[in-house]
C-alpha cells in the first residue's frame, strides 16, 4: 500500500472531489502541441535529459506523477522500491556506477523525509541524484495539512540545489536547472518539491526556456598554465613525493589521466576510500588506501613525504587524523573543482581550483619524473613488504578478511561491482578487495550510512545488467534495508549478497574493546537471554545464530545458503557467483576480529595500532 492511502476524516471531502482523467483522456491531452499536465511535463523533462530509470514509491501527493510514469512506461522504466530510502540509495547506486544522475521519487510528508538520509549521503560523497517529491496542494501549504512537511526547508543544508515549484509553467525550467546543477562542477543532490495541484495543472510547456541560476558558475574552472608549470617544477625537485587521490578523480572521469601521470613520473599513489578503483590496487606503485584503517605503508609515506599532490580530495578527518600532525614535512598541492575545499581543512602551498581531468591533461604534457627518488621508492617498497594487510590464515573458521580475499580472487576476470554497508566489513572490503577500475566500488563514505549496500547494489545492477554486483554486507547494516530483497526478486535483478554475519554491530564493538574496556553497550544483535554475561564482552554470542537469513532470503524469492567451514568457502562463493538470479550467502564469522591497522579518531600516525 502506498504512502497516504489512508487519509484522516477531515481530508475526505477534498479527496472525494478530486478527479483524474482516464489514461485515454490523458494521452489525448498530452499529444503534441496541446495542453499537458504538469506531471507529464516532469516525465518528459526526464526523458529529454536521457533518464532511463526512476526509483519511485507512490503516495497521495505523488500519485499524479505515477500516473504519468505509467503512460510513459515504454520509454522510462519505473522501479518500485520497498522503502523510499531504498529507492534513493538505489538512485545513488545507479549514479555511482554510471556518472549519470540517479532519479528517485516519493510522496510528501513521511515519503519525503525518508529520502533525507540518502540526500545527505549524496551531498557528502558528491553524488548527482535528483529527488522529486510530491507536496500537498499549494492552498494548504503551511496549514499542517495531512502528510505535509516543508521538505525544502528540511533539506536546505544537505542539497546542492532545491526548489518548491508553485507554478506549473516553472516545471521545464526547474527540471533543466536541476540536471545542470546536479552534474556540473562538484556533483551533488538536487531536490524538487511539486505540489499535487501543480502536477494536475495544464500547460503548453516551453522546454527551451532559459535557466535562471544567478551566481552559479556556468564554466568549469580550469587551472592556469603558470599553476601547471609550478606543479611540474615542484615534482621535478621532489625527493619524497606521493599522489593522494580521492573521489574527485572518479567523478571527473580522470582515472586514465591519473594512471598516465603515475606512469610518467613513477610517483607512488595512495587513495581515499572514495578513490578506490581510480588506480589499480595491484599496480606496484599503489600504496592502497590511507587514513584511519588505511595501510601502514600509505600512512607512513604520507607522514614522511616532502611533496603531496592531492587530487580531488577534501582532507577528511578520517584521512588526516590530528590535522596539526598530518603531513608536517610536505609541500601540499591541492587540486579540486570546489573552491570551498581549498585551504578549508589543510592549508595548501599551491591551491588550484580546477576540473582535475583538465589539470592532469595539461600537467601530463609537460611533467617529468623527479630527479632522484630512488631512496624513496625503496623505502616505500620496504614499508609495503614489512607491514602488508594481514590476518590469521591459520584460523580454523572463516575470517572476514579471508572471505573477501577469496571473493576478490574469484571475480578479478569479470566486470564486478562491489557495494558495502557501513562498519568493519566496509573497511575490510576496502583493504582486501583488489579494485582495477573506477566505478566498481560503492561505499557510503562521508555519511557512513548503514543500510547502503543492498539498495546501492540494486541501482548498480540496473545500470549494468550484465555485471556481477555483490553487496559485501554486515548483519547490522543488512537489516536496515532488508526489504529491498523483494525489489530485486520482483525486478529480476541478480544481485548477490555476501553477508559477513558476526551477530554484532562490529565497528562499535571494536571501539568498545579498544576504548571502553570491552563493555558491551547494545552492540549484540541476538536475543538478550542468549548473552550470558552482557556488559563484560564474554559469553556464547555465536551460539544459535539469529535471525535465520537464509530462510528470510528464500521467503523473498532469493536463492540462499550458509557456510561456516573454511574448506567449503570457495565452493559456496562459486555457487553464489554462478547462480543466475539473486543469491544470499550467509557467512559465519567471529565477532572478536578487529579491523587493523587503526589510527584512533583525532590521533596521529604516531599512535597507529597494528595489533
Amino acid at each position: 500500500m502506498g504512502r497516504g492511502d489512508a487519509v484522516p476524516a477531515r481530508s475526505e471531502p477534498e479527496q472525494a472531489t478530486e478527479t483524474v482523467a482516464s489514461p485515454t483522456e490523458q494521452k489525448q491531452e498530452t499529444s503534441e502541441g496541446q495542453l499537458k499536465r504538469g506531471a507529464d511535463v516532469v516525465i518528459e523533462s526526464l526523458l529529454a535529459h536521457g533518464v532511463e530509470v526512476v526509483f519511485a514509491y507512490p503516495g497521495g501527493a505523488s500519485m499524479v506523477l505515477h500516473q504519468s510514469l505509467i503512460r510513459y512506461q515504454d520509454r522510462l522504466r519505473t522501479i518500485l522500491p520497498r522503502h523510499e530510502q531504498g529507492g534513493s540509495f538505489a538512485a545513488q547506486g545507479y549514479a555511482r556506477a554510471t556518472g549519470k544522475p540517479g532519479i528517485c521519487m516519493a510522496t510528501s510528508g513521511p515519503g519525503a523525509t525518508n529520502l533525507v538520509t540518502a540526500i545527505a549521503d549524496a551531498k557528502l560523497d558528491s553524488i548527482p541524484i535528483i529527488a522529486i517529491t510530491g507536496q500537498v496542494k499549494t492552498h494548504v501549504i503551511g496549514t499542517d495539512a495531512f502528510q505535509e512537511t516543508p521538505i525544502v526547508e528540511v533539506c536546505r543544508g544537505i542539497t546542492k540545489h532545491h526548489a518548491l515549484v508553485t507554478e506549473v509553467a516553472d516545471i521545464p525550467r526547474v527540471m533543466k536547472e536541476a540536471f545542470y546543477v546536479a552534474t556540473t562542477g562538484r556533483p551533488g543532490p538536487v531536490l524538487i518539491d511539486i505540489p499535487k495541484d501543480v502536477q494536475e495543472a495544464l500547460i503548453v510547456p516551453d522546454f527551451e526556456v532559459a535557466m535562471q541560476l544567478p551566481g552559479y558558475e556556468v564554466e568549469e574552472p580550469r587551472s592556469h598554465p603558470e599553476q601547471v608549470r609550478q606543479v611540474a617544477a615542484a615534482i621535478k625537485r621532489a625527493r619524497r613525493p606521493i599522489i593522494y587521490c580521492g573521489g574527485g578523480i572518479i567523478s571527473a572521469e580522470a582515472s586514465d589521466d591519473l594512471r598516465q601521470l603515475a606512469k610518467q613520473t613513477g610517483i607512488p599513489v595512495t587513495m581515499t576510500v572514495m578513490g578506490l578503483g581510480a588506480f589499480p590496487n595491484a599496480d606496484p606503485q599503489s600504496l592502497d588506501m590511507l587514513g584511519m584503517h588505511g595501510s601502514v605503508y600509505a600512512n607512513y609515506a604520507i607522514n614522511e613525504a616532502d611533496l603531496i599532490l592531492a587530487l580531488g580530495v577534501r582532507f577528511d578527518d578520517r584521512v588526516t587524523g590530528k590535522l596539526s600532525e598530518f603531513a608536517k614535512y610536505a609541500k601540499i598541492i591541492h587540486v579540486d573543482i570546489d573552491a570551498s575545499e581549498l585551504n578549508k581543512n589543510k592549508v595548501a602551498h599551491i591551491p588550484i581550483c580546477s576540473d582535475v581531468k583538465y589539470f592532469l591533461g595539461e600537467l601530463n604534457q609537460i611533467v617529468e619524473p623527479p630527479d632522484d627518488m630512488s631512496d624513496w621508492l625503496e623505502q616505500c617498497a620496504t614499508w609495503k613488504r614489512e607491514d602488508p594487510y594481514k590476518y590469521d590464515q591459520n584460523y580454523d573458521g572463516i575470517l572476514q578478511q579471508h572471505a573477501i580475499s577469496e571473493l576478490s580472487r574469484l571475480t578479478q576476470d569479470r566486470h564486478t561491482i562491489i557495494t558495502v554497508g557501513v562498519g568493519q566489513h566496509q573497511m575490510w572490503a576496502s583493504q582486501f578487495y583488489q579494485f582495477q577500475r573506477p566505478r566498481t566500488w560503492q561505499s557510503s563514505s562521508g555519511l557512513g550510512t548503514m543500510g547502503f549496500g543492498l539498495p546501492a547494489a540494486m541501482g548498480a545492477q540496473v545500470a549494468h545488467p550484465d555485471a556481477l554486483v555483490v553487496d559485501i554486507d554486515g548483519d547490522g547494516s543488512f537489516q536496515m534495508n532488508i526489504q529491498e530483497l523483494a525489489t530485486c526478486h520482483c525486478e529480476k535483478l541478480p544481485v548477490k549478497v555476501m553477508l559477513l554475519n558476526n551477530q554484532h554491530l562490529g565497528m562499535v564493538m571494536q571501539w568498545e574493546d579498544r576504548f571502553m574496556n570491552g563493555v558491551r553497550a547494545h552492540t549484540y544483535l541476538g536475543p538478550i537471554d542468549r548473552a550470558e554475561a552482557v556488559g563484560n564482552g564474554d559469553g556464547p554470542y555465536a551460539a544459535d545464530r539469529y535471525p535465520d537469513y537464509v530462510n528470510i532470503a528464500k521467503g523473498y524469492g532469493w536463492a540462499a545458503s550458509s557456510v561456516s567451514r573454511k574448506d567449503d568457502l570457495v565452493d559456496a562463493l562459486t555457487e553464489m557467483i554462478d547462480t543466475r538470479g539473486p543469491y544470499l550467502l550467509d557467512v559465519e564469522v567471529p565477532y572478536q576480529e578487529h579491523v587493523l591497522p587503526m589510527i584512533p579518531g583525532g590521533a596521529s600516525i604516531n599512535e597507529l595500532i597494528k595489533e
